[in-house]
């Protein structure tokens, strides 16, 4: 299995990006032990649009991890993905927007190039677990999934990619302790040789 690994966390004013690079160290770790071929991009670093559709189109499995700035991706794994995409319009991204002419009110988001290849996402947050699940707290218990992640999804189902269960970080400004760092390393590692097979 080819499996590519996007590290989104990235560094800007106080954050260094630094659980993000320990997360996608996890993740690598997994690939070697499975015997997996595997990519990584750091979207810190430059990049060649056309090269990071290479490989989109190389991976059976793309795997996104990002922290989640002011309810929304930071703006440089946005700027990533606007450029790659865009880069990978009908060269193995997406096609158009599926619709046609005779019939513009019908098939909008099926135009996509990626069929049969699978997506996963970890978000990492300084908001607690609880701001998504309590009776009146935040997030008014919505998912993240179901909530600020909902356009991301999308965006993944637009190019053709079917989704794998992603896996969520919450409290890690305030409450990042040894004893909880590695307690996300176990249940993460877990996840993760579960739904990558």
């Amino acid at each position: 299995m080819n499996v590519f690994i996007i590290n989104g966390g990235q560094t800007f004013a106080h954050s260094g990006g630094m659980f993000n690079n320990t997360l996608t160290g996890w993740t690598v770790e997994v690939m070697k032990e499975k015997g997996f071929a595997y990519r990584v991009t750091n979207i810190n670093d430059a990049f060649d649009p056309m090269a990071e559709v290479e490989n989109f189109k190389w991976a059976d499995v793309i795997i996104y991890h990002t922290p989640i700035w002011w309810f929304q991706l930071p703006n440089g794994m946005k700027r990533y993905i606007d450029e790659v995409f865009t880069a990978g319009h009908d060269n193995g991204i997406y096609r158009n927007d599926g619709r046609s002419r005779k019939n513009p009110d019908v098939n909008y988001g099926t135009g996509g190039l990626m069929q049969g290849k699978r997506y996963m996402v970890t978000t990492s947050w300084n908001a607690p677990q609880t701001a998504f699940t309590l009776e009146g707290e935040f997030f008014d218990r919505h998912t993240v999934d179901e909530g600020v992640l909902f356009g991301f999804h999308k965006m993944n189902q637009f190019v053709g990619m079917t989704r794998i269960e992603g896996f969520h970080f919450h409290d890690l400004e305030k409450n990042a302790t040894p004893e909880r760092i590695a307690e996300y390393h176990k249940t993460y590692v877990a996840h993760i040789n579960q739904v990558i097979i």
